[in-house]
C-alpha cells in the first residue's frame, strides 16, 4: 500500500435495519471512514443517520450487510464491544447519570483508582484536563449532573468523549445545545483528534459547520445512500437540496415591527446570582431574541417570566396595566398568558409515552372534561386535529405516542400543546433544537405567522444566525445582566459577540474586537 494513501478505519457494505413493525430505517446502504478525516452524517430526521452510527457504535445489529474495522470483519453485539474495539459514540439523547458528579461522568469506565477506592484527587486532575477542551476548565467536578443546564450536561458528554482513547469517534448531534463560542473549542479539539489519526463521523443539522470542518459528506434520504461527496465540491444550497428532495425558498425578512405597544415589561428581575437586574419590553407583533454565551441568564430569564424559578427581585407586566402579574408559578403565567416553550422538550415539553392527542390538549384539560373530571374524548380529538392540521404534523395518527415522531414534529406538537390556548405571549427557547433543516424552515415561518398575527413572542437561541434572520431586536445577555439591545439595522455578528463577552473582558478587548473588520 502507498505510504500517502489514507487508512481505512472502518467500512459498511449494504447495511440494511428495520424496527417492527414495519419501519425501514436503512436499505443497502454504503459507508467508510479514513483515519484522519472527519465524515459528516446528514439528512433529515428519520432519514437513518443516528440508526447507522448506532449499528457502527454496536448498539443495534444489522439485519443485512457487514461491517469491517481496520480490514477485518466486525460485528459487535454491543455497545461495549464497540468501545471496547476503539469506537466511542457521544448521542444526540444525553446519557448522563444525574445522581453522579461532574468528574464521575467524564470517567465513568476509567474511573482512577487503588486497592478498589477511588482517587478523587486523580479524578479531579483528569476530569478538569477533559473539561478545559470543551471549555469547561472552570466547572467543579464535584458537581452532580442533575444541577447541570443542557449546554453544560452537553459540553460534559462531549468531554468524556474525548477523553476516551478511541479510533474512532462518532459525535451526533454535538453542537445542538451549544453556543458559536462552545463550537469553536470543540471544532479545535476535533482537528486535534484529526491530526493524532482519529477518524470521526460528524452528524449535525448545521450546514454550514459542517461544510467547515468535515472532509466529505454522506447524505441519507429515507434510508437510502443518495450522494457521497468531498466538501470541497458542496455548496450550502446544493448540500440542502440532495438531503431533503427539494429547493427550500429563503424567506424575506420580516416587515420591521411599526407600533410600539407593549406586550410584556420586565422590570429589574434577579434570580440569585444567575440573573441580575434584567429589564425589557416585548412589543405585540414582536420577535424578541436573546444572545449570548452558555451560562449568560438567557434560560434562567425566561424560566423566571414563565414562574418555574422565582425571582428574588423584580417586576412582571402584561402590556401596559400598571399593576405587576403575581407569578409563582407556571400556573400562574399560563393563566396571565404567557407560554414556553423549554430548551428540553423531552423531558420539560412533552409527555413522551403519551398520544399526540393527549400531549396537545393538556394545557385545556378543564375546558375538555366534563363536570365530573372526565376527559371528553371528542372534544380532545377535535383539538388535536385542528393542531394537527394547522402546523401540519406528520404522524400516523393522533394516538401515536409523541416519543415515535421525528425531532422536528415532537417540537411542533410542543408549540400546538400552547397554540391551543389563548396565550399572547410565546417564550421559544432553543425553538430548532436538534431538529433537521427541512423542519427548521417550518418552525421560522410559524413564528412569523404567528408575529404577524399579533402574538409576541421571545426566543432564546445558541445560533446567531437563527436570530439574525427571525428577530426584529436581540438582546445580549453577559454573565447574568442584558448588556445591549440591538435594532435590526444595527445586526451585525461581532458586535452581537462583542456584547456577548463584555462582562468576560476587560472594555479595551471588547471594543478591539468589535472594530474587527
Amino acid at each position: 500500500m502507498n505510504a500517502e494513501e489514507p487508512v481505512m478505519l472502518l467500512e459498511a457494505v449494504g447495511i440494511g435495519k428495520s424496527f417492527p413493525p414495519s419501519t425501514q430505517a436503512l436499505d443497502g446502504v454504503d459507508f467508510q471512514l479514513r483515519a484522519g478525516e472527519v465524515h459528516a452524517l446528514v439528512g433529515e430526521n428519520g432519514a437513518g443517520k443516528s440508526t447507522l452510527s448506532a449499528i457502527l457504535a454496536g448498539i443495534h445489529q444489522p439485519d443485512t450487510g457487514r461491517l469491517a474495522l481496520n480490514g477485518a470483519a466486525f460485528a459487535p453485539q454491543h455497545r461495549r464491544e464497540g468501545e471496547a474495539a476503539g469506537i466511542r459514540i457521544v448521542l444526540q439523547e444525553l446519557n448522563l447519570i444525574d445522581t453522579l458528579s461532574v468528574g464521575e461522568s467524564v470517567l465513568l469506565d476509567r474511573l482512577p483508582h487503588r486497592w478498589g477506592w477511588i482517587s478523587q484527587g486523580r479524578l479531579r486532575s483528569l476530569a478538569t484536563e477533559a473539561l478545559s477542551w470543551v471549555g469547561l476548565e472552570s466547572l467543579d467536578p464535584s458537581l452532580r449532573v442533575a444541577s447541570l443546564s443542557v449546554g453544560h450536561r452537553q459540553l460534559v458528554e462531549i468531554a468524556a468523549g474525548l477523553a476516551a482513547k478511541a479510533s474512532v469517534l462518532i459525535l451526533d448531534e454535538p453542537t445542538a445545545a451549544l453556543t458559536e463560542t462552545e463550537a469553536e473549542s470543540l471544532f479545535c479539539q476535533i482537528a486535534r483528534l484529526k491530526r493524532q489519526g482519529v477518524g470521526i463521523i460528524y452528524i449535525s443539522h448545521r450546514m454550514e459547520e459542517v461544510l467547515r470542518i468535515a472532509d466529505r459528506v454522506t447524505v441519507l434520504r429515507d434510508g437510502h445512500r443518495v450522494a457521497e461527496r468531498d466538501t470541497t465540491d458542496l455548496g450550502i444550497q446544493e448540500l440542502i437540496h440532495l438531503m431533503v428532495g427539494r429547493t427550500l425558498e429563503s424567506q424575506a425578512p420580516r416587515p420591521v415591527r411599526v407600533e410600539n405597544v407593549a406586550a410584556l415589561r420586565v422590570e429589574h428581575l434577579s434570580v440569585g446570582d444567575r440573573v441580575r437586574n434584567v429589564s425589557f419590553t416585548l412589543h405585540a407583533g414582536e420577535i424578541l431574541g436573546f444572545a449570548g454565551l452558555m451560562g449568560a441568564g438567557r434560560t434562567e430569564t425566561m424560566r423566571a417570566v414563565f414562574g418555574a424559578d422565582r425571582p428574588t427581585e423584580g417586576r412582571i407586566f402584561m402590556g401596559n396595566d400598571p399593576e405587576p402579574l403575581a407569578i409563582r408559578s407556571p400556573h400562574d403565567a399560563i393563566a396571565a398568558g404567557i407560554a414556553m416553550v423549554t430548551e428540553d422538550r423531552k423531558h420539560e415539553g412533552l409527555l413522551m409515552p403519551w398520544s399526540i392527542q393527549r400531549n396537545i390538549g393538556l394545557p385545556r384539560l378543564p375546558s375538555l372534561s366534563n363536570a365530573w373530571g372526565w376527559i371528553r374524548g371528542q372534544d380532545e380529538a377535535a383539538l388535536g386535529e385542528r393542531q394537527r392540521a394547522s402546523l401540519e404534523i406528520q404522524c400516523s395518527s393522533l394516538d401515536q405516542s409523541v416519543r415515535e415522531l421525528s425531532g422536528g414534529n415532537q417540537q411542533k406538537v410542543v408549540i400546538a400543546k400552547w397554540l391551543s390556548g389563548e396565550s399572547q405571549v410565546l417564550i421559544f427557547d432553543e425553538p430548532t433544537r436538534g431538529i433537521d433543516i427541512g423542519a427548521k424552515f417550518e418552525i421560522y415561518q410559524l413564528l412569523e405567522k404567528l408575529a404577524a398575527e399579533g402574538k409576541s413572542i421571545l426566543v432564546v437561541s445558541s445560533e446567531l444566525a437563527e436570530l439574525l434572520h427571525l428577530c426584529d431586536r436581540i438582546a445580549v445577555m453577559s454573565r447574568g445582566q442584558l448588556v445591549r439591545t440591538f435594532e435590526r439595522y444595527e445586526f451585525g455578528r461581532k458586535q452581537i459577540l462583542s456584547a456577548a463577552l463584555s462582562r468576560h473582558l476587560s472594555a479595551e478587548k471588547s471594543a478591539a474586537l468589535e472594530a474587527q473588520p
